[in-house]
């Protein structure tokens, strides 16, 4: 019996092998889901956790792919010349190539300006200076209003005056003697040191910078000649915000006299800022140099984010001497009319659209046309980051009512550059030379961080009244009652032909 109970049980044991085996067989072999049942949940995870793996290595690999070309890219715009030898390189940084191309066209390479060789002179100490001004002859006899008028009625005195519009329409007529507005009323703001006022009295060749708000650090010149080491005084102008981001930042040494230097920029602090807008603050300096060094015969404006890269004697020679010209100034590099770059400024949000809109709208109802070639000039909106300027009295007038402008309206100068050689009808001669000239001028560096003015974000005119963002000491001319009526005013249409903004 046992053995017979035996002979079954192994019996039934073999059929089940059998059956299994059928079962395998029948089933799709190995992965059927009878035999598969226990090990399915480890190689399923195991299944996903591979093909996650490939996902992830794919992106792992097309990244470091990406980053190597964008290296490649930086390198051909880099001064790097190691990197030209080889011979991968050479193929990435062939701008006419399809890898080139196709990054340009994604957006991933970056812009360099264009530069364009400048006939300058070989040797600065060769350079011919002028012995004797250059004569006027429409103005010879120039001198400013002081006092503010309208002060008597209690108002505050302000630095560019309450200049009113018929004072304004008069200061456009060019008569043998003038006195003008021209800022630095008394008792307005941006008064010096008497350590500076000292000092500049013996600068009459200045290159002159300025840095509000702590935007940015100084840039030492390069390429600057003995001859005009001595000769030429470099004058950054600060506000108390920016000399004291300056010195956290850089070093600043004080010389015997209490003269405060960064390399070779003489500080000059301006106290009491005359504007609430660190833009307007900055057109100071930049504009009116004449004034704020009088006895400079020549000056040479550069912004606080740039650094200069030729002697200035070179650029004295090129842009002035040569020609015969007392002012200088380069064209901009998209626009030539003011209509374009005021729809610029509102797409970038450089200052508040309406105000903006009011500006151009004043200057429409004045019969300022859009640029076009039938003018006698080469454009309407200037670079106006580099300034090279004799101080003759034309000259000065000049730059008396383009700031004028600035201190009535907004403080985007380009608009009031044009629009001032348009009123002058002519009398005004100057030089605008090419963009690319300019970018061989000078290295441009980014700011130390972004403007802040809450004014360039304002849509609608009653959010000033809301948010209490009116300026109490600048661009008052846009709050005051126009005589003329522009509320019919259209302003020209704009073909946005560049991607400016």
């Amino acid at each position: 019996m046992e053995s017979d109970f035996q002979t079954s049980v192994s019996i039934r044991a073999s059929r089940r092998g059998q059956q299994t085996l059928q079962v395998k067989d029948s089933n799709g072999g190995f992965f059927s889901p009878v035999t598969f049942a226990q090990d399915y949940p480890m190689k399923l995870v195991w299944r996903k956790g591979f093909i996650r793996l490939v996902f992830v290595a794919g992106i792992l690999w097309m990244f470091l792919i990406l980053t190597v070309l964008l290296f490649h890219v930086w390198s051909c715009q880099s001064s790097i010349a190691f990197f030209s030898v080889l011979v991968f390189y050479a193929a990435i940084c062939n701008r006419q190539g399809k890898v080139f191309i196709i990054l340009d066209t994604m957006g991933l390479v970056a812009k360099q300006p264009h530069r364009c060789p400048i006939p300058v002179a070989d040797d600065p100490n060769k350079v011919v200076i002028p012995s004797s001004r250059t004569p006027d002859k429409l103005l010879q006899d120039l001198s400013y209003i002081t006092e503010d008028e309208a002060v008597d009625d209690g108002s505050q005195p302000l630095f560019g005056g309450h200049e009113s519009w018929s004072q304004r329409e008069e200061s456009f007529k060019i008569k043998p003697t003038m006195k003008v507005h021209c800022g630095f009323m008394q008792n307005g703001g941006a008064e010096m040191a008497p350590a500076d006022i000292k000092y500049v009295k013996k600068c009459q060749f200045v290159v002159a910078s300025g840095i509000f708000d702590g935007y940015d650090t100084p840039h030492q010149p390069s390429n600057i000649s003995q001859r005009s080491k001595k000769l030429f005084c470099f004058l950054m102008v600060v506000d108390e915000v920016s000399l004291s981001f300056i010195k956290e930042n850089v070093t600043v040494r004080e010389d015997h006299n209490g003269g405060q230097w960064v390399g070779i920029w003489r500080l000059v602090l301006l106290k009491l800022p005359p504007y609430d807008e660190p833009r307007r603050n900055g057109k100071v300096p930049k504009i009116l140099t004449h004034r704020l060094f009088p006895q400079a015969r020549y000056s040479i404006w550069i912004d606080g984010k740039m650094e200069l890269i030729v002697d200035p004697l070179l650029i004295l020679e090129r842009y002035l001497w040569r020609g015969k010209h007392t002012f200088a100034i380069a064209q901009h590099k998209h626009h030539h009319s003011i209509y374009e770059e005021a729809d610029a400024c509102k797409r970038r949000k450089r200052y508040a659209r309406p105000l903006i809109d009011l500006h151009m709208k004043i200057y429409r109802y004045e019969g300022m046309e859009p640029w076009s070639p039938m003018k006698d000039t080469i454009s309407d909106v200037p670079e106006g980051a580099v300034i090279i300027r004799e101080h003759t009295a034309m000259s000065n007038l000049f730059s008396c009512l383009w700031f004028n402008e600035v201190n009535l309206f907004t403080p985007r100068d380009q608009f009031s550059f044009g629009y001032v050689v348009y009123r002058l009808g002519g009398s005004f001669k100057f030089y605008m030379f090419p963009n690319c000239e300019y970018n061989s001028l000078f290295e441009l560096h980014p700011h130390t961080r972004e403007h802040s003015s809450k004014v360039e974000w304002v849509k609608d005119l009653s959010e000033f009244k809301k948010a209490g963002l009116k300026e109490t000491r600048g661009g008052l001319g846009l709050w005051t009652p126009y005589p003329g009526d522009i509320n019919s005013v259209v302003l020209p249409p704009i073909a946005r032909t560049s991607k400016a903004g």
